[in-house]
């Protein structure tokens, strides 16, 4: 307890003493008798504490009696946990400085662990001085939790199978999930939801975001909300939204649970822009404490032009971790979901934003060097969305080397050669040998990339094979929004038909997608609900679509329950061989990467006809029919052929000779619902694969 304390109050109200408090750490600090609050408010010439009671009416306010430089802070005795309060900043007004102050509006901390709410955006409540629109910030006690002894999983990289989902779509639909939990944190861990993630085979489960948001002005006046989530207002805290009455200690539990079964938890984090919008953007949090610092401008030579907000991210303003004070907050924030939250991981939304100095992107800053020697954040996942919307934004491979970077070559590619697009071939294999020209060797670890056929922004895997153009219209921006590249078929009708045909061929073009997913060299990256054909109904961009459009459909035909098993016997075969979860090859000079023999496993693609392929062949754009023969010459004894023909006529292949006691054993084809159970050939060495299809072999005496 602060020395103060033993000190007269220096003002009392009510049940409430105020003291001078001490000025670490940031946030709520509450303890046995009362509460420590910290803030950094540079705009701010005081700060004033407001407390709320349960019905969010103001029953005590203080000027915090402290001042470090820009921090802000005092101690209030007979404050505890669950506490409602915010701030309200007073100084003077001058945005050409940077300095939006702005007494009448109610703040929320920017270090607050909780919401009392989800954050409504209204235009009449904001224009009150009452601060009625704003959620108060909440005292918590983050030493509260029992985490029963449960610790992290700790999934090693080439085990890893990251699952994309969204905490309410998910479950909202779910009929074995009892309705008050549906679309929550804890629906995610009713025994049904993990018996079916643990028996799909997924190891990680990546949240879409969860840190308190609130959607824009604009969807509100055309009756849609932001489904997604990319628009915070509270980093620290769990949306409120996906709760039954207290997120914070429901989000803990469905990370113990998670735990509990093996599954580890990724978040994707927001931090390249808020919800405060550029100029003329509401004042929430941020901007009315320190705007000059939390935010980025655009400059006119050396100086800011503070009223003239960089907009990287698409959405009006773009965070400036650059700034130390920013820098400060973003790593505080991290920390706190990864030890106090326990999550296992992040993946970084448009991640090239965090990596910006002045200068530009740089992969040696101090945000990624802060990470590099952290005992905590240097041990967990990070994954980069690595672009942004800035000068120079699209920075995939240049990450440091503990990161993983999502990688839209694999997708373009892997889309393209199945479609059938003429000149991918060569940059299939290098797309399924990890990607060794964005993430070379020498450098980068084989795992590096984070290998998608589809994420949340984007065509479902039905629907890429569904559509030839999106379809959202729902969206009310007259279909104009969403990509346009989208790489896509229909396969000879626009969305729903009745056709077999067209219906046979689309499940057979799914399972080539996962096939090439699982197979390839990375961490594969799985959209919930691709496993059973989900649908958006040709919408690529649903992110404002909190309806059936989104949520997931558990109401599954044949079909579709078919595909579901191919999903999991394909995870089951990528964790069932070596040289699937961690191919290792003679020029692997990556350190860490390399063993007591670094030729341990050997690699050659040959033509359909089982000879060598030739550059003449990597050369021809025709060519779409190919094998890669994987061979252990060490402890796994492994030998493997996967065989291939993106192409629109069926072809015979050789497969290679094999010892007099051995045969090739089928695993895969794709033409079939059903994964083989090792089916040994009885035809030899020749294979007959149909137009689009995939086939696995394994060379065994059994």
């Amino acid at each position: 307890m602060c020395s103060a304390l033993s000190k007269s109050p220096l003002q009392q109200l009510g049940l409430f003493a105020l003291y001078y408090g001490k000025r670490f750490p940031m946030g709520a600090s509450v303890d046995e008798h009362g509460c420590n609050f910290v803030v950094f408010a540079g705009s701010a010439q005081t700060v004033e504490l407001c407390l709320f009671d349960d019905e969010e009416q103001e029953i005590a306010r203080f000027v915090l009696p402290s001042k470090y430089g820009a921090f802000h802070y005092g101690y209030v005795q007979g404050v505890s946990a669950g506490q409602f309060y915010g701030y309200r900043a007073n100084g003077k007004f001058q945005p050409q400085w940077g300095q939006i102050v702005m007494p009448d509006k109610l703040l929320i901390d920017p270090y607050t662990k909780a919401l009392s709410r989800l954050q409504l955006w209204n235009d009449q409540l904001y224009a009150q001085e009452d601060g009625t629109m704003i959620a108060k910030s909440v005292v918590i006690d983050d030493e509260a939790f029992d985490w029963q002894h449960v610790t992290k999983p700790g999934i090693p990289q080439g085990e890893t199978i990251i699952y994309e989902l969204h905490v309410k779509g998910f479950t909202k639909l779910h009929p074995e999930v009892p309705a008050p939990f549906r679309g929550t944190y804890l629906g995610l861990v009713q025994p049904p939801v993990i018996e079916y993630l643990k028996s799909l085979g997924v190891t990680s489960l990546q949240l879409m975001p969860i840190a308190a948001f609130m959607s824009e002005s604009r969807l509100n006046g055309l009756g849609l909300t932001n489904y997604w989530g990319y628009n915070p207002i509270a980093f620290f805290a769990p949306e409120p939204r996906y709760s039954v009455s207290d997120a914070v200690s429901e989000f803990k539990t469905m990370v113990r649970e998670l735990h509990r079964h093996g599954l580890e938890v990724i978040l994707d984090v927001v931090f390249n822009h808020t919800a405060e919008g550029g100029k003329g953007g509401p004042v929430i949090s941020l901007r009315g404490l320190a705007n000059y610092c939390y935010y980025l401008f655009e400059a006119n030579g050396l100086q800011p032009e503070f009223e003239n907000y960089a907009n990287y991210s698409g959405c009006g303003n773009t965070v400036n971790v650059a700034n130390s004070l920013t820098l400060k907050m973003v790593t505080d924030c991290l920390r706190y979901w990864a030890v106090q939250m326990q999550v296992d991981g992040f993946r970084f939304d448009l991640a090239v934003t965090v990596g910006r100095e002045a200068n530009g992107f740089n992969q040696f800053n101090a945000f990624f060097k802060v990470l590099q020697q952290d005992p905590v954040l240097s041990r967990v996942k990070l994954i980069a969305e690595p672009w942004d919307i800035g000068p120079n934004g699209y920075q995939v491979g240049s990450f440091p080397y503990d990161w993983h970077e999502c990688n839209d070559h694999f997708r373009d590619n892997v889309r393209g050669f199945w479609r059938g697009d003429d000149g991918q071939l060569g940059e299939f294999a290098t797309r399924m040998m990890g990607s060794r020209d964005l993430f070379p060797a020498d450098f980068r670890s084989i795992h590096t990339s984070i290998n998608f056929i589809c994420y949340h922004d984007g065509f479902t895997l039905h629907d890429l094979v569904s559509y030839q153009q999106r379809h959202n219209d729902a969206n009310k921006e007259n279909n104009r929004d969403g990509h346009g590249h989208n790489i896509s078929a229909n396969y000879g009708c626009e969305g729903l038909t009745d056709d077999p045909a067209i219906i046979a061929l689309r499940n057979q073009q799914k399972r080539n997608l996962i096939a090439s997913l699982f197979l390839a060299q990375g961490i594969p990256h799985f959209l919930a609900g691709d496993e059973f054909s989900r649908t958006q109904q040709g919408n690529n961009n649903a992110y404002c679509q909190d309806n059936a459009i989104s949520w997931v459909d558990w109401q599954l035909r044949d079909t579709e329950a078919a595909l579901v098993r191919f999903t999991q016997s394909i995870i089951s075969l990528r964790q069932r061989f070596e040289v699937f979860k961690h191919l290792r090859l003679g020029d692997d000079s990556f350190p860490g990467g390399r063993q007591i023999n670094a030729r341990e496993h050997r690699v050659q693609w040959l033509r359909p006809d089982g000879q060598r392929m030739q550059q003449s062949e990597w050369d021809n754009i025709l060519s779409k029919a190919i094998m890669v023969e994987y061979v252990c010459t060490c402890h796994c004894n492994e030998h493997l052929i996967l065989v291939i023909n993106a192409g629109p006529k069926q072809i015979h292949f050789h497969l290679p000779e094999l010892g007099a006691s051995q045969h090739w054993y089928r695993w895969i084809d794709t033409q079939f619902n059903e994964v083989a159970d090792g089916e040994k050939m009885l035809s030899g060495r020749n294979t007959l694969l149909i137009a689009h299809s995939l086939q696995l072999f394994e060379a065994s005496s059994l």
